[in-house]
């Protein structure tokens, strides 16, 4: 059944109004009912984006050192010190996000504890509302306060 499915959904994702014009299945993207772990694919992508962008700040010709930087901020380990670094500041609706996020089913990797990627998948849904939201200097707020945390506890390692 669920084969049958996927195999529908992937020959009609994208339809076409006219040759050159894709139709839209939805108008708007209702962020409130989305699945958290929707928001956190959402959240994932645009948290490394931004790392990526943030860390030209300090290097900007050795790409194997800047992908070994981004690799470890947005491992679920560090993101979860990201979350602590900014969970005062949630609002109520940021909150609600992340707790949905956190609780959502998911497999865990082998890489983080099932804790710390809990917290991620919910520190990356409340990425995900705010950029789907396009409420993008809260985003850029709660990255750069996320960012500034993380980097003040890996140079304390280091």
């Amino acid at each position: 059944m669920k084969f049958k499915q996927y195999q529908y959904l992937k020959q009609h994702l994208f339809e076409f109004t006219a040759p050159d014009e894709l139709k839209n299945r939805y108008e708007n993207i209702p962020t409130r009912n989305l699945s958290p772990l929707v928001l956190a694919y959402v959240g994932d992508a645009y948290y490394h984006l931004y790392i990526r962008t943030r860390l030209l700040n300090f290097e900007q010709s050795r790409v194997h050192l800047l992908n070994d930087f981004s690799m470890k901020f947005v491992s679920a380990t560090l993101q979860a010190q990201a979350y602590k670094a900014i969970k005062d500041d949630l609002t109520e609706d940021e909150a609600y996000v992340f707790k949905r996020g956190k609780n959502a089913k998911s497999h865990a990797p082998r890489v983080a504890s099932v804790h710390d990627y809990h917290i991620s998948t919910g520190f990356e849904a409340v990425l995900g509302y705010l950029y789907l939201n396009k409420d993008f200097t809260r985003l850029d707020e709660l990255c750069e306060k996320s960012f500034i945390a993380v980097a003040q506890n890996l140079s304390q390692q280091e």
